[in-house]
């Protein structure tokens, strides 16, 4: 136990000479205390004396409580803790391992009676107490910003220190193996958040394939959803309409000079004189002689023309089952292309969800405040299901199969440590 302990010890004296540790753990006090600039009243926001007036953002609609738990799970833990502030810890401890095995330290603590495998998880162990120490410090002060700003006190908030450190080992120990391997800081950090930058890119990706698919079970259009239920679409103009025995006159418009010339009596079947009389028989027009020629090739046409002409809603219909075919065809590949995605990010670690699980705690869905307008209404009945759908994934599969990925890289690493000749 003493051996374990003055590894920590040696772990913190290194950390500390590189000032790493008090510059996060100022900055991290520094982020909680700007949180307390800010507050939300009946008018709006307002961040030291400056007051931003909002039509929704205000006590009316958003309690002081929800107020302030959106500001640390939007800014708060996802941006500085889930980013800054991981990045920051992960430039401190990268030069833990190569340090060790480069300077000629190895030489010094396997000639004392303690296993390999045991230094080595001393070491890495050392390197997770720095980030639990930052977390916690962190934690802190979001309890005392929610309540003495939001008037409720959350002890949840401190499920934030198992889940921040968890979601840092996931990353430290894809650092430690790249720094088994090409015994450098550098390349082991550069790699390492490149990797991160692989699965968050693979996270992105299937959230936004997951997100489509709810639009078209909900059947949802983006255009709808976006600009509105009439974005694009001319609205119909009703015109009156003027009836002039048994015609129709559109007001404005002007007799059709084809009209004309059909309602025209043929020559010699007309009026014999100015007095309008007719002569005997049936008087036929330039109209009944186009529509008896119009019935003559109708009849001389094949089957299958007339049928269709004489039901113009077949190739409507035809369209709009060649359209449902297209969307039934794009909704199979849409959950074919999530599928794979899916079984990809299942054996990676899951860093987004990680930091998610904190929402679980916080925020309820029912506390989230209705949308008022029909476009934020499709936005947030999708934002909804697709969350719902996320927050369905057991914490088994978060946690459990991000957990068995770290544990398959540290005993490379491990193995590496232990074999390698110093």
């Amino acid at each position: 136990m003493m051996q374990i302990l003055a590894i920590f010890l040696d772990a913190y004296r290194s950390l500390n000479a590189k000032k790493m540790f008090w510059i996060v753990l100022a900055i991290s006090l520094l982020v909680v205390a700007s949180f307390l600039l800010v507050g939300i009243n009946e008018r709006g926001v307002k961040v030291a004396i400056w007051q931003f007036n909002s039509p929704v953002m205000n006590t009316n609609f958003v309690p002081p409580a929800l107020f302030y738990k959106f500001l640390l799970l939007g800014i708060g833990f996802p941006w500085y803790l889930a980013w800054l502030a991981t990045i920051l810890a992960l430039v401190s401890t990268a030069g833990i391992f190569p340090d060790l095995i480069t300077s000629g330290s190895i030489d010094l603590l396997v000639s004392k009676p303690i296993g390999r495998l045991k230094l080595f998880l001393a070491e890495y162990t050392a390197g997770l107490l720095f980030v639990t120490l930052q977390v916690t410090a962190f934690c802190l002060g979001s309890f005392l910003v929610l309540g003495l700003r939001g008037g409720t006190w959350e002890p949840g908030v401190f499920v934030a220190v198992p889940l921040m450190v968890v979601f840092f080992s996931y990353l430290f120990s894809v650092c430690v193996f790249l720094g088994m391997v090409t015994r450098s800081t550098v390349a082991a950090l550069l790699l390492t958040l490149l990797f991160w930058f692989g699965v968050f890119a693979i996270d992105a990706v299937e959230y936004q394939l997951l997100r489509e698919i709810t639009m078209k079970r909900e059947r949802v259009d983006r255009s709808e959803m976006w600009h509105g239920p009439n974005h694009g679409r001319r609205p119909r103009e009703t015109l009156p309409i003027e009836r002039n025995g048994g015609s129709v006159n559109l007001p404005g418009a002007k007799p059709d000079a084809q009209s004309a010339e059909d309602a025209r009596p043929i020559k010699g079947t007309g009026p014999a004189d100015g007095a309008g009389q007719e002569k005997s028989g049936v008087k036929v027009t330039r109209a009944v002689g186009k529509s008896l020629l119009k019935a003559a090739v109708e009849s001389m046409k094949p089957e299958e023309q007339r049928e269709k002409k004489a039901s113009p809603n077949a190739s409507a219909k035809a369209g709009n089952e060649d359209r449902e075919e297209d969307e039934g065809n794009e909704f199979a590949t849409l959950e074919a292309t999530h599928k794979i995605v899916y079984g990809l990010k299942t054996v990676l670690p899951k860093t987004s969800e990680t930091v998610k699980l904190l929402e679980r705690t916080l925020i309820d869905m029912a506390e989230l405040p209705e949308p008022r307008s029909d476009r934020r209404k499709q936005r947030a009945r999708v934002w909804r299901k697709t969350e719902e759908t996320i927050r369905a994934r057991s914490v088994a599969w978060v946690i459990g199969t991000s957990l068995a990925f770290e544990f398959a890289v540290l005993a490379c690493a491990a193995w590496i440590f232990c074999r390698r000749d110093y």
